[in-house]
This record gives C-alpha cells, sequence and structure tokens, in this order.
C-alpha cells in the first residue's frame, strides 16, 4: 500500500487521457488489467458489431474488469455475486432485501430488478431497473445505487460505484416543477439543428432534494446535480430523472461567504455584489438546467450509437449539458415563468462560470499538469472557446491591474449568444458521433496550462487560506423506539472526518486487499 501511495513511478496517474499514448497501460484505474487500448476496444467493438440493430443496446463493459484468463485470451471478470467484489455486493444485496421487505410499489419491483441485476451481473436487469426508476416520481424517500458513472474510465464505458439516499424538498420543488413542465417548451427552442433535436420530450422528471446519506464516488466529494440513467435509449424512449442537492449546494454557499475569494479574484464591485446576490439562485437554476434538462435534450443521428466520441466522450456530455443550463439561464423565458426577477441572475451566474473555467479552477490543478477531469476540462473548454470566438467584440476580457490578472465578461447578452453558438456545435458533434471534430476541439481548448497564469492562480488562492476542494461528513443515524416501534430518528454528526473514514474502514472493509 505504502508504495502504490508514495513511488511515483508504480502509478504517475489515475487517468491518463492524452492524445497518442495508450490510454490503458498509462492509467492506474483497476478497470483494465494487462489489456492495451487497441485490445479493449477490439474486444468491445466486437460485442457491439454482435448487437448491431438492436433498438435497447446493452451498456457493454459497465460492470467488469476486463483481463486475460491463463490462456492469454481477453475476458471480463464481472462484478456480482460469485464474481468480481462478491463479498461486498453481498452485502449490498442484504441491506437491498431489507429496504424491498417494507418499500411500497413501484419502489419494491424496481429494488427487486436491482436486485437481480447484483446477483447476475445481467446489464439487462440494471436496464430494467433504470427504466423502472426513471417512472417512479411518487416516492418521497428515493436513492440512486449502481454502478452508475464512468468518468474514471479512459475509455468511457466502465463505471464506478456509487449510492445516496435522499427525501424529497417539496417546497424546492416548484422550481424543478416548473422546467420539467416546459421541457417540451425549451427542446423546440434550443439553438440546436433541428434535425437534432427530440420531437417529443419524454418522462422528464426533475426534484430538489435533501440527501441523508453518501457512498462510493460520491463520498466524501460529491456531485451537486444527478440526471440519470446514461443510456441514450432509456432517455429517448423513457426519459430521464434529476435532482438538485439542495442541502449540498447550501453549505458550499455559506462556507463561501467571507472568505475573501471575490474580493480577491473579482475585479468589478458590480460584479461582486450581483454575485453575493444572486450567485446561489443562478448556481442552482444552472445546475437544475444541466441535469434536469441539458443531459436529456437532443437526439442521435440514424446509425449512431453513442459510443463514437470514445475517451472525450464524458467531457463533451458535460460540455453539452453546461451550455444548455448557461444558455437558458438567460432566457426571457425564466424570467415569464416566474424563476428569476431578471438578467441579473444569468449575469452573476455567467461571471462566477467564465472566471471559474479561465482562472480559479487552476488552483486544483498540480504545477506542471494539464486539466485531466472531465468536468474541468468542460468548463476550460467553455470558456476558452467563447473568448477566443468574442474577441472582436471584446466580450470577455483578460485584466492586468495592480500586478494581478483578472477575467471579466463585458458583453453579457453577446456571451449568451456565443454559448448557444456553440451548443449547436457540440450538439452536433454527438449527434453525428463526430470523434475527429470532439477530439480538436478538447485538445485545443481544455488540456493545456499556461504556466505563468497558473502559479498566479495557485499563489493567489492559497494565500486565502482556502483548500481547492470540499468534502463532507455522513450524518450518523440512532433509532428510537417505544413499545416496540420506532418512533424517532437521532442525528448526529461527527466532528473528525478522519475518525469517521477509519470506522469505515474497520467496520465496512468486506474486500480482500487483492480482488
Amino acid at each position: 500500500v505504502c508504495r502504490a501511495i508514495f513511488d511515483p513511478a508504480l502509478y504517475p496517474t489515475k487517468l491518463n487521457q492524452k492524445a497518442g499514448d495508450d490510454l490503458l497501460l498509462t492509467s492506474s484505474s483497476n478497470y483494465y488489467h494487462n489489456v492495451s487500448q487497441a485490445e479493449a476496444e477490439a474486444f468491445y467493438a466486437d460485442m457491439a458489431a454482435a448487437d448491431a440493430g438492436n433498438p435497447e443496446p446493452v451498456s457493454y463493459g459497465l460492470n467488469s474488469q476486463l483481463t486475460k484468463d491463463d490462456a492469454g485470451r481477453i475476458c471480463e471478470r464481472v462484478w456480482k455475486l460469485g464474481g468480481m467484489y462478491s463479498p461486498a455486493i453481498e452485502r449490498i444485496v442484504y441491506w437491498l432485501e431489507k429496504a424491498q421487505a417494507v418499500a411500497a410499489e413501484p419502489q419494491k419491483s424496481n429494488i427487486a430488478a436491482l436486485i437481480s441485476y447484483y446477483k447476475t451481473g445481467d446489464l439487462r436487469e440494471f436496464d430494467r431497473y433504470n427504466i423502472g426508476w426513471v417512472k417512479d416520481t411518487v416516492s418521497n424517500v428515493d436513492f440512486v445505487n449502481g454502478f452508475i458513472e464512468d468518468y474514471g474510465d479512459p475509455l468511457g464505458r466502465k463505471a464506478s460505484w456509487e449510492g445516496i439516499v435522499d427525501f424529497m424538498d417539496k417546497e424546492a420543488c416548484h422550481r424543478t416543477e416548473v422546467i420539467s413542465e416546459n421541457a417540451q417548451w425549451f427542446e423546440d427552442h434550443s439553438p440546436v439543428d433541428p434535425r437534432y433535436r427530440k420531437e417529443k420530450v419524454k418522462g422528464v422528471s426533475a426534484k430538489v432534494i435533501t440527501v441523508a446519506m453518501l457512498g462510493g464516488d460520491c463520498y466524501p466529494a460529491t456531485p451537486i446535480g444527478i440526471n440519470l440513467p446514461n443510456a441514450d435509449w432509456i432517455r429517448k424512449e423513457y426519459g430521464s430523472k434529476s435532482v438538485t442537492i439542495d442541502n449540498i449546494t447550501y453549505a458550499y454557499d455559506m462556507a463561501a461567504h467571507g472568505n475573501g475569494f471575490n474580493e480577491e479574484f473579482v475585479l468589478r464591485a458590480d460584479d461582486r455584489a450581483v454575485m453575493d446576490k444572486y450567485g446561489k439562485l443562478a448556481d442552482d437554476l444552472h445546475t437544475d438546467l444541466h441535469e434536469c434538462l441539458g443531459h436529456g435534450s437532443g437526439q442521435l443521428a440514424p446509425g449512431v450509437k453513442g459510443g463514437e466520441l470514445k475517451s472525450y466522450s464524458s467531457t463533451l456530455e458535460e460540455t453539452r449539458a453546461d451550455l444548455f443550463g448557461l444558455y437558458y439561464l438567460g432566457d426571457p423565458k425564466m424570467v415569464e415563468l416566474g424563476l428569476v426577477p431578471s438578467f441579473d441572475v444569468a449575469k452573476a451566474g455567467y461571471a462566477k462560470y467564465i472566471l471559474n473555467g479561465m482562472m480559479t479552477q487552476l488552483a486544483r490543478i498540480e504545477p506542471g499538469k494539464n486539466v485531466e477531469e472531465s468536468h474541468m476540462r468542460n468548463r476550460k473548454l467553455i470558456c476558452e472557446w467563447c473568448y477566443e470566438r468574442g474577441k472582436a467584440d471584446n466580450v470577455i476580457e483578460m485584466v492586468r491591474e495592480n500586478g494581478k490578472t483578472y477575467v471579466v465578461v463585458n458583453d453579457y447578452e453577446k456571451l449568451r449568444g456565443l454559448f448557444g453558438d456553440m451548443l449547436r456545435e457540440i450538439q452536433r458533434i454527438k449527434s453525428e458521433g463526430d470523434y475527429e471534430a470532439g477530439r480538436a476541439l478538447v485538445e485545443r481548448y481544455a488540456v493545456q496550462v499556461d504556466p505563468e497564469l497558473h502559479k498566479e492562480v495557485r499563489d493567489r488562492y492559497y494565500a486565502l487560506s482556502i483548500e481547492p476542494y470540499g468534502g463532507f461528513v455522513n450524518p450518523e443515524f440512532e433509532l428510537v423506539e417505544k413499545d416496540g416501534k420506532i418512533v424517532d430518528v437521532k442525528i448526529s454528526y461527527p466532528a473528525d472526518y478522519v475518525k469517521q473514514m477509519l470506522g469505515y474502514s474497520k467496520d465496512y472493509s468486506f474486500l480482500p486487499n487483492i480482488n
């Protein structure tokens, strides 16, 4: 373990996306073992070819490690009962069966499908669970559970495990209900090519939640919004379900007040004032639009299956959803629907987004490194593209004042227009599966870091004594019983994150050191 952590030559990078490298042999994930990129791509290409013409294509490789057997043949170790990670999956199934026993329909049937998936490893069972989960818009207590997001796989195929348990914030749900009810209007008025819009938006639902427990890839650093399922054919036929995690966004907002960040990095007092007044609302609405509608918008051209963008798929998909949210955040329709009082909300969101994408997110990157994480690449791609395209009109400006660099937006309306132009192109790339165009955009705008600006941002950021990452401790729940019945739940928060992690290690280490 010590060598894995401290020897830089052993696992130099978790996820390598450098063009020209063998992305599997140079990355340090456990999704592939002794398998090259060419071998993996050929293995799954054969699977996809055998499934050609299937209107419900299987997400091959989502829940397995690709390796070689003793004879040197490529094979999968499937994550299921009796397969890879079985001791941990046994505990997942144990608790799901407990939940199933007390759940009402339709959740009871959905949990049964998820249990079947864990027992068999059959991805069609996971699709069955996802379809049922999307249809369930009535359960007050809900959850996300499974091998879901593929950001950690250089090929964008294999998923990490994550789990959350949440309950609905009914008062805050008004915002997402309005957006969901108008999903068809947003789709019809999208600036993308009409061929790549959905003629009929199906099954879009969204809610604001309070998350009660985080697990796996959601802990301790959690998303602020979730839109699932990821399979394009399920989105097309059944729709998608989105959540905005309000207690997490609220915590971030409270932590940011008074830390000196805006005073250090936002040049103009007017921008600071509008960000202070409308920053959280802008963030929440952008998340709502990104998750509720952005990921579920658009459609593929005939014959395009959705895997053509390969290692760039995650970055480009997050770019597409972010652009959808940014474009509509400034639309007059938002005022008409009563979601924002004025365009000032968009100004707050745009100013913060451009600042983060072009400058302040660099504080999270080690000196000498490029941008690797998909969401960070997506933000940089949008901002740098808009900066370059808007130069003639000075839409975005890099300003030097008192020896410091600032980024300012001079024309918010023209910036919104650029968001729309870029959304049109990103949707075209996805709809047509245009790998070369997607690769060129990401490599040109999203990867390289200016070392001088990088050093300046880090020096200024760390002088504020702010940590670049935020994480959360889970609450601890204790049942209160009276006369044999549960009458209450006591909630407490451990003061020490390290103790919580060590406690999890002691009580929930079901897997061997080598799987």
